[in-house]
């Protein structure tokens, strides 16, 4: 069973360690001791609850779409030049750095403060890890 530390499930979940400790209490999630004393919540439990809790900002495109991976933010920074252009937006607590062409950016009038979706579509992704003992 994965153990995860109160102040680790807080920042997983975009809340304060007092909201899971008040769940803790509530009996929304049960916690234990690690081995050096401090409050622990199963990982597994944390997940669900992650994923129960999840809130979607809706998609302003209306497009439907094959892909699941479908994040709406604002954009924060726009580099371009006379072909390429960085797109960077900020969704939720997550960085996503686009690279297309500055037409594109044109065509979508991309500028700083735009609602954009960053949708990804992607065959690769690295999970990693802390590292175990072999």
């Amino acid at each position: 069973m994965t153990q995860i530390r109160i102040s680790d499930a807080a920042r997983f979940l975009g809340v304060s360690d007092d909201t899971v400790r008040r769940w803790v209490d509530q009996g929304v999630l049960d916690a234990t001791r690690d081995d050096a004393g401090r409050k622990v919540v199963d990982g597994h439990a944390l997940a669900v609850l992650a994923r129960e809790r999840a809130e979607q900002v809706p998609d302003p495109s209306g497009v439907a779409s094959s892909a699941r991976n479908r994040l709406v933010g604002l954009v924060t920074s726009i580099r371009k030049d006379a072909v390429m252009a960085q797109v960077e937006l900020q969704c939720g607590p997550f960085r996503v750095v686009s690279l297309m062409s500055s037409e594109a950016v044109d065509d979508l009038g991309l500028e700083p403060g735009s609602v954009a979706v960053a949708v990804v579509k992607s065959t690769t992704v690295i999970v990693e890890t802390a590292g175990r003992p072999a």
